[in-house]
């Protein structure tokens, strides 16, 4: 599958965040945009730095507008077990089963190694992709760049 391109509407998707809740893109839409966070691996080094970045600075990605969801296809047990590790304060949503159903919709799921790429998509509140990023697993994401998004998006 090819990315969603911006200006299309955001695949909806329902996943369980670390402590086992549904989460709905649809339950956001008219209320916040969302920073929609595909990552490889739970307890990984660089997802691990992305994800903490995101965290210690929380409130840029995060607040009365928008919500941060990050998104790998471990189970919400591992999740839980690392969100509570490193006090991350967002979701951390399970794409577990159907494996990796939600990264193929947004075009980030690595087929060969049966992970997520580092995709990352600016949503808004309508529902519709705003700015969207694909790095290769082992390359981190530029976090300013959506930060500038979600600037223009308030």
């Amino acid at each position: 599958m090819t990315t969603p391109e911006v200006g299309s509407q955001a695949p909806d998707f329902t996943l369980n965040d670390q402590q086992g809740t549904p989460v709905s893109l649809a339950s956001f839409r008219g209320e916040k945009n969302v920073v929609l966070v595909f990552y490889p691996l739970t307890f990984t080094n660089v997802c691990k730095g992305e994800l903490t970045s995101i965290s210690e600075d929380l409130g840029r990605y995060q607040n009365d507008d928008t919500q941060v969801l990050a998104v790998s296809v471990d189970s919400f047990f591992s999740h839980r077990v690392w969100a509570d590790e490193q006090g991350y304060e967002f979701p951390i949503l399970a794409d577990f089963w159907p494996h990796g159903e939600t990264a193929k919709a947004y075009g980030v799921f690595d087929d060969a190694l049966g992970v997520a790429k580092r995709g990352t998509f600016v949503i808004d509140k309508a529902g519709v992709v705003r700015w969207s990023v694909v790095n290769a697993i082992p390359d981190a994401r530029d976090q300013d760049a959506y930060a500038a998004v979600l600037a223009e998006l308030s």
